[in-house]
């Protein structure tokens, strides 16, 4: 409620609307807090009511009431642990969309087809939670797949879900490029950034970026781009890099790679003085055997399973089209 206030008044300054982008940003962000804390409120209501209607049931001995009862309470109590979870997404850029890096291991085509595997069942899942996905950079495999993907998850919290997915993934299946049909292990990795709000400051000089435009292509040599219109920018201090080819314009690419820059050297500086950075960054492994949090396996048995949390299932199919929060929710109880 507080956190409300405190925006509330700023909706009311002078010269809000002069960053109409920023604004726009923190009247979403005031709307999303105003949803958890109507949603807290309706809990608290309908505990009420059936506390009512328990009191009542009891004073005139009417047993044709307890169906009903029991029936809310089952709501009440998958509402709670729904809200429970949310309530656990207090860090400091939890509320903030998320920029997932999607990389493929060693391995060529195997690893690649993959990571688009990956990409698909991450872009589904922000489809089922609501969320505005946009694939900024995708690099193409040459046979099949891709070599690594970029994608922006528009919507509240959707960087504190989705940073319980940073790790090395890894997949055993028969090939379907190999002949002889043989079983393959392949590995891909995933690593998100929080998206940083405007107001956070984040010097950038522009003499401390190279600049290349270059043009953009999709798989097979199809999808190429008539103009030069995709951006890579280097920042030289840190060595970052970042590419943006999703739009036709070259301006709205070189907008979107600098918004990831801005993420990413926020999230390094954040890294020196913030422990909770630390160990995500520390959570990066070399895409190889045994540094998986997760496995998914397709042959000979069907399964995946969490490492870090036990938590398994063999529905492999609902799992590779989006549904992950049972995996996410539980990483979130094991480390609140």
């Amino acid at each position: 409620m507080k956190e409300i206030e405190v925006l509330d008044r700023s909706t009311t300054a002078s010269d809000f609307w002069d960053n109409n982008e920023f604004a726009q940003k923190l009247l979403q962000k005031r709307a999303g807090l105003q949803r958890s804390v109507t949603l807290w409120k309706d809990l608290h209501k309908a505990a009420e009511d059936i506390s009512v209607m328990v009191a009542l049931s009891e004073e005139e001995e009417d047993d044709s009431m307890i169906e009903e009862i029991q029936s809310s309470l089952l709501a009440i109590e998958e509402k709670t642990s729904r809200t429970e979870i949310k309530a656990m997404l207090s860090g400091e850029n939890d509320f903030n969309n998320a920029i997932m890096m999607i990389n493929s291991g060693a391995g060529g085509t195997e690893s690649q087809d993959w990571a688009m595997i990956l990409l698909r069942m991450y872009t589904r899942w922000g489809d089922i939670k609501g969320y505005r996905t946009e694939v900024v950079d995708i690099q193409y495999g040459e046979e099949a797949g891709i070599k690594s993907a970029m994608v922006i998850f528009t919507g509240d919290y959707a960087f504190g879900y989705l940073r319980s997915e940073v790790g090395v993934h890894r997949l055993v299946r028969i090939s379907p490029y190999d002949a002889n049909k043989r079983r393959h292990t392949s590995f891909a990795s995933v690593f998100v950034y929080p998206e940083i709000e405007d107001d956070i400051k984040v010097e950038i000089n522009e003499s401390d970026l190279r600049i290349d435009i270059y043009r953009s292509s999709g798989p097979g040599g199809q999808g190429v781009n008539t103009t030069d219109s995709a951006v890579r920018i280097t920042h030289l201090p840190t060595g970052i890099v970042v590419q943006c080819q999703n739009e036709r314009s070259q301006h709205k690419n070189k907008a979107s790679a600098m918004k990831v820059l801005k993420a990413r050297i926020y999230e390094l500086e954040q890294e020196k003085k913030n422990d909770e950075l630390k160990v995500l960054e520390k959570s990066k492994k070399k895409i190889e055997w045994g540094s998986q949090i997760r496995s998914y396996v397709l042959h000979p048995y069907q399964l995946v399973k969490d490492v870090r949390t036990g938590v398994e299932t063999g529905n492999v199919n609902a799992v590779l089209d989006g549904e992950l929060d049972s995996f996410i929710e539980a990483f979130l109880l094991k480390n609140r």
